[in-house]
Formats: C-alpha cells, structure tokens, sequence
C-alpha cells in the first residue's frame, strides 16, 4: 500500500450500472468535503455517469475521462473507462453485459490497487447473479479480494459509529453454517478483528463479544452443544492471553438490549445473524470493510436496489460513509506506520 502525503487516491469500481451504484457515487462525489479530502477515480464508463447526470438532473456532478491511472487530475473526478464500449443502461433490469462490465471495473481497479496507484478502493454493489459463471467462481466482492491478493482469510467486517460485527462465515448456505464454526475459524476471525480494531480504527484495546450460534446460546445444551464445546473454549483461550474477549450471547437478547454499546466489536458466527442488527440499525451509514487484507477496501452495506434505479430515490449515505472511512482508517495506518518507524 501506498500511503500518500497528499490527498489520498481513492478508486471506486462502478458496481452494476443498472443498479444504485452510479446514482450514490455521483451523489457523494457532489459532497464538496469529499474532493477536498481525497481526489476520486471511477472505474466503469462515462456513458453511463452521463446518462445519470441527465436522467436524475445531477447537474453538480462532473468528471473528466482519462485513458489510465496514469493521466489522473488531482482537483477532478477522473473517469477510467474499462471497455471501449458501454453497455445499454436499462436501471432496474440484471444484464449479463452489466455484469461483464462491473467484473472489468472490479478487476481494472484491483489492479491498480495492488501496483500502488490507488491507495483505496470503494466498491460500489454489483449483482452476484450476472457475473458469476462456472469459469470465474465469483461469489463476491470480499471472496474475489482476498484471492486476487493472495492472502489465506480475511474478515468481513461492518463498521459504523453504532457497532462494529465480524462475521466467522459469511456467504454460505445457511445448512453449512453449523459445520463451518470450528474453533479454528472462530480462533482465526477474532485474531483478525482484534488486530483489524487496533490497526486500522486505532483501538489499543478492544473489547470484543462473541455471539452464540443456537437460540439462547444453546441454553446450557438444551439447545445445542456448539457453544459449551466450542466456543467458550476459544473465548477462555483468549481470556487467558489478555485479550478481552466476552460471551458467548445469545443475539436476540444482545442486540435487543443493546449490550453493544459496550463493546469495540462483535464477531457473529453466521451473516443474518450479524447483519440484520447492524442493517436494522445502521443501513443509511454503514460500511463493509475487508479485513485481512494488504490493502484498504471499503463499501456500502446494501447492494443494487434495481426497484429504485433510475427513480432518484437512492440515498447515498453509506456510500458516503464508505469513501470516508477508506480514508480514516488511511490515516490510522498512516498512523501505525510513522509509530513503527520512530
């Protein structure tokens, strides 16, 4: 990574064009404390934010198109088209050729991630339907970067002012759940949250809770044997070791009486479980961070919205939230690293 004196260089890869993606980036590109603070690369295409513009009268919004990463003006919103030709925009419709073209814009700007260019990457969401084939296995954002960088596992992390919930499995069927919460995978996600809080939103010593994964966390048995067998044991290992590490909750109660003002972060043992609360109560603001990774990626916590797009009706918060805070926890790195060297 590439840690900048001046304003940060932030990619945002343009997600599906018949979705939400285009109208929240435009929408939060507009805000004038974000070209002050960083200076924006869209990967997609100009069509596309032209159409936009048009059709949803942003009038403040306007970029300049470069050819590459290389021709980026610093006082601008560049544009990178990733295919010579854009595909037809139909919002609200899933295309194959809308999918094909936000693959090209993820892979263009994880690229350029990897080589230094970009010191962050804002995804804005895509549609898992239309891109996946046999041939990519793509399955999601934070599968696809955690392979593209060649690390082992990363961390699914929601993050806003209210909570921050690490997820142990993330996009699995909900049958596979049980087998896949191992204390070897609850061992590795707190280990990655706990480093994750330190390194990246400055915590020196976090607080952690981690959920149960049955009804009333298993009800001493009754109700299954995964938290008395499992997890407590990795919670006590941790405890041991100095980390403050709490639980196993049940989630219902935690959340409902919102013991999670109390805590730095929350590891969830399955996706529902830890998403509907944060969605519930942070849906406008929060952020999807990748834990784990060499880099920084963030984005939005909702995903294309088709029965929304085109109607102007999309609220551009969270992906506000997100390009912020890829540059918070910028400087928390930023931080690290001028600590580590002196």
């Amino acid at each position: 990574m590439n840690i900048r004196k001046n304003k940060p260089v932030i990619g945002i890869s343009i997600g599906d064009i018949n979705g939400i993606g285009a109208e929240v980036t435009m929408k939060a590109l507009q805000d004038n404390r974000v070209q002050k603070l960083l200076t924006p690369v869209i990967y997609g295409h100009g069509k596309a934010l032209t159409f936009y513009k048009k059709s949803l009268a942003l009038e403040e919004f306007n970029f300049m198109q470069v050819r590459g990463i290389e021709e980026i003006h610093h006082k601008k919103v560049n544009v990178i088209n990733v295919t010579p030709d854009c595909p037809e925009i139909l919002p609200g419709v899933e295309t194959t050729e809308a999918g094909k073209m936000a693959l090209l814009a993820l892979r263009q700007a994880t690229e350029d991630l990897k080589n230094g260019h970009l010191d962050a990457l804002v995804t804005a969401p895509l549609n898992k339907n239309n891109i996946h084939t046999p041939e990519n296995g793509f399955i999601g954002h934070t599968e696809y970067l955690t392979a593209a960088f060649g690390v082992e596992k990363t961390l699914m992390l929601m993050v806003s002012d209210q909570m921050k919930v690490g997820l142990v499995t993330s996009h699995v069927p909900i049958h596979q759940v049980a087998s896949l919460v191992t204390a070897a995978a609850i061992r590795e996600k707190l280990q990655l949250l706990i480093r994750s809080l330190r390194e990246d939103f400055g915590i020196a010593k976090p607080r952690i809770a981690v959920l149960g994964l049955n009804p009333h966390a298993g009800e001493d048995g009754l109700l299954g044997s995964e938290e008395k067998e499992i997890i407590q044991a990795v919670v006590r290992e941790f405890k041991d070791k100095g980390a403050l590490v709490f639980g196993p909750y049940p989630s219902d109660g935690f959340f409902g009486m919102m013991h999670y003002k109390k805590f730095d972060g929350v590891l969830a043992m399955y996706h529902d479980q830890g998403l509907i609360p944060f969605k519930t109560i942070s849906f406008e603001t929060g952020v999807n961070f990748t834990a784990g990774l060499p880099a920084i990626r963030t984005s939005p916590d909702h995903g294309t919205a088709y029965d929304i797009a085109g109607k102007n009706m999309a609220n551009e918060g969270s992906m506000r939230a997100a390009i912020f805070q890829a540059c918070e926890i910028l400087k928390h790195k930023h931080a690290a690293l001028e600590s580590a060297n002196n």
